[in-house]
């Protein structure tokens, strides 16, 4: 009867975690499709179509990658105010909030009209729309990963973490696809009008998005958070001033998943504007890159899963310093399969790192200021590094004439990424099998308030008593494990 019992919990823990999971990576494809169609057409087209024409064709680019950047500035604060919500009133509902908001300015993108028709206010309105995009993600990955991640069955969150991740290659991939498509119209179509329809097509997309999010249940953990009472009255503060050492380490481990805007951003724009190569021929090149990605990425977290992740997470980073370096020279040499070979190899490490890194970021803040922790950690590297990465490779390139400075660039962030990872490993726990610091404070935590709860009852502390304060066994189960 027991085992029975056992079985029908372990089948009704699966069946949660697998609709989080999917949950997560249908809710993270959308927004990264609108997040990365930005950089996109950042690369092609803003620069004609929201900037003056009197401007160089090099200036007008950088000025683009630069409204780019403000919405990975905006994403900090993102991740502060949906973190705050999705700390105290739970992680669903933020989640649809964020991928509403996030659907509102695309469309609004695709509206805009452009420097011919309104002047100025087209590149102030792009930067503002892009700042709302900012703030929609900045808000998003950090409870979809939480919301695959705390669902997950005991000593599964790295891996479950991945269906989360899997969304952005499957986001990039399907707006590079969109935008391949688009590519073929003639260019003045295509500048006129062709590059909207990408835009205003995320709105089919954030109905998808919303039908699927609208079902999902809130995480396990975070229900025994709010049945206990043990939320977070300012989770913020709280993050920063007893948590802050571990943040700055968070976002330090990050700087590796950046480098994905030197692949799909800063090299578009150099590859079609210095090189030679024909926008559609180049996002071929990246779509390639991206299905490698999208199939490899995976076995980074079963890789750093079930084995010491300090060892893992080695093995995963040191090949990009070499790899990511080639890449560029890959495509210098013109060749349309040389740099199919060359990005493709890029990818394979940093794409493994990123579908492991989510997991072990929730790993190291307890559940009570678990969102806002892991994405204040996220969106600041993203605001420092991953908006300006391709701003720093343009003008780098434009200040040098060669592209040496921006592969030592891409290898510097591989570095720092392996230090700080290897670090905050260091100081959380490195066994994927085993409760974190702050897991095990969070266990500790619930058993201590189970046997006040039982002495309040007069019972012994030793007995089996009921869940406190409304604890279903589910939410406790999922506390201890």
């Amino acid at each position: 009867m027991a085992g029975g019992v056992r079985t029908a919990a372990e089948t009704e823990v699966n069946r949660k975690a697998r609709k989080a999971g999917i949950a997560s990576f249908v809710g993270t494809t959308v927004e990264w499709y609108d997040f990365y169609i930005y950089g996109t057409a950042s690369a092609l087209v803003f620069g004609q179509v929201f900037f003056s024409s009197t401007l160089d064709p090099g200036v007008a680019t950088l000025l683009s990658f630069i409204t780019l950047w403000a919405g990975f500035l905006a994403r900090p604060l993102g991740g502060i105010i949906f973190g705050h919500f999705g700390d105290k009133l739970g992680r669903k509902t933020t989640l649809v909030t964020t991928l509403l908001l996030m659907g509102v300015a695309s469309v609004g993108v695709g509206l805009l009209p452009g420097y011919a028709q309104i002047g100025i206010w087209a590149p102030i309105l792009l930067t503002l729309l892009r700042i709302v995009q900012g703030l929609a993600v900045g808000g998003e990955w950090g409870g979809a990963v939480l919301v695959a991640s705390e669902n997950a069955p005991k000593n599964k969150g790295i891996l479950y973490s991945a269906f989360a991740q899997q969304g952005s290659p499957a986001g990039n991939l399907l707006s590079t696809f969109v935008f391949f498509l688009l590519a073929q119209m003639p260019t003045p179509d295509f500048i006129m009008y062709g590059w909207r329809i990408a835009f205003l097509a995320s709105a089919i997309l954030i109905v998808i998005g919303l039908v699927i999010r609208l079902t999902l249940e809130e995480s396990d953990q975070m229900k025994a958070v709010k049945a206990a009472n043990k939320e977070s009255k300012l989770p913020l503060r709280e993050v920063l001033v007893k948590y802050w050492p571990l943040v700055l380490l968070g976002a330090g481990a990050l700087p590796l998943v950046q480098v994905t805007y030197f692949k799909n951003t800063f090299a578009l724009a150099w590859a079609t504007e210095d090189l030679g190569f024909e926008r559609s021929a180049f996002l071929g090149v990246i779509a390639i890159a991206l299905v490698v990605q999208f199939i490899v990425q995976p076995f980074g977290a079963l890789l750093v899963q079930n084995m010491d992740m300090r060892k893992a997470i080695t093995l995963l980073v040191v090949p990009e310093f070499v790899l990511m370096p080639l890449m560029f020279f890959a495509i210098q040499t013109g060749s349309f399969w040389v740099a199919v070979i060359g990005m493709s190899l890029a990818t394979i490490p940093h794409a493994m790192f990123y579908a492991a890194i989510g997991g072990i970021l929730a790993r190291v803040f307890p559940a009570r200021i678990r969102y806002t922790g892991l994405s204040l950690s996220y969106q600041l590297c993203s605001m420092v590094v991953a908006g300006g990465t391709p701003a720093l490779a343009q003008w780098i390139v434009n200040s040098t004439g060669s592209i040496v400075g921006v592969a030592i660039a891409s290898a510097a962030y591989a570095a720092v990424s392996l230090v700080c990872t290897l670090i905050l490993l260091q100081k959380t726990g490195w066994r994927a099998d085993q409760p974190s610091v702050a897991e095990q404070a969070d266990i500790d935590e619930l058993e201590a308030l189970r046997e006040s709860e039982a002495v309040k009852d007069g019972e012994a502390p030793s007995a089996p008593a009921a869940e406190p304060s409304g604890l279903s066994e589910s939410a406790a189960a999922s506390m201890r494990n």
